[in-house]
């Protein structure tokens, strides 16, 4: 395989890295979140910091040693501080963290994400892991969500809101009280969506080399609008990728 051929999680974990920049403080998960905001942090935003979930400030993840979970002795290494998870949840409150990144198994076209089950909320056909912190990052941050494009997760109206979105669109999130923060980008293996400043309404912002916006549009379930300003996305380069592959060695995460 060459250098420059890489997987879809590896290009959705590299296209959200370039998300972020230097001097950022991002509350993020496991998985693409966290190699996105490490792998920033080695290639173009050092002063990056991050914040687990578990109650830890600005750790330094060892490469190949990636942890399964935020409460795990691996996502303290080197960390600036280690604090009760009621403490990381207060920054939030405080307005202290710039970009929360989630993930999710629904999203619907005004950015709201199901991370709770599928199907009869009495009878789920499907449970998921629930909500953990995300419905605080969502409520309390601009957010950055990082997932896989398929149809059957890009649906009109997700079954159940886990993290809010922009609600019904248009300014419903402010009137029910949420009044920082909300969807920024949604980065997939197959585009860049970004929010109509007015409707909210989920659109392309840039496609990935060698994809159309009717490929997007056929493994989503609503109809999406494309920006006047979409554009192609860059190609992972030989760099990014090297490092990427340094840190999940194991390829846990990209597959």
């Amino acid at each position: 395989m060459s250098d420059r051929t890489h997987t879809a999680s590896e290009l959705l974990a590299v296209m959200a890295s370039r998300s972020l920049d230097d001097g950022l403080t991002v509350f993020a998960g496991v998985g693409t979140p966290l190699l996105a905001a490490t792998l920033a942090q080695r290639l173009h935003a050092p002063g990056l910091t991050i914040l687990f979930e578990g109650g830890v400030i600005g750790p330094f993840i060892v490469p190949g040693e990636l942890p399964p979970s935020t409460n795990e002795q691996r996502c303290t290494r080197q960390a600036n501080m280690l604090c009760p998870i009621t403490d990381v949840l207060l920054l939030l409150q405080r307005g202290y963290v710039d970009v929360g990144f989630l993930g999710g198994a629904q999203i619907d076209r005004y950015g709201n994400i199901n991370s709770s089950f599928i199907g009869d909320p009495d009878h789920p056909s499907c449970r998921l892991p629930g909500t953990g912190g995300g419905n605080d990052i969502a409520s309390l941050s601009r957010v950055i969500v990082a997932m896989k494009h398929e149809k059957r997760r890009f649906v009109e109206r997700v079954e159940y809101i886990t993290s809010p979105g922009y609600l019904e669109g248009g300014d419903s999130r402010r009137q029910s009280g949420l009044l920082a923060g909300g969807p920024y980008r949604i980065i997939t293996d197959l585009a860049i969506m970004g929010f109509h400043p007015e409707t909210k309404r989920m659109r392309i912002e840039a496609l990935h080399p060698g994809v159309t916006a009717a490929q997007v549009q056929e493994n989503t379930g609503f109809e999406l609008e494309v920006s006047e300003d979409a554009h192609t996305t860059d190609t992972p380069t030989e760099k990014e990728l090297a490092v990427l592959r340094n840190l999940d060695p194991d390829r846990l995460y990209i597959g």
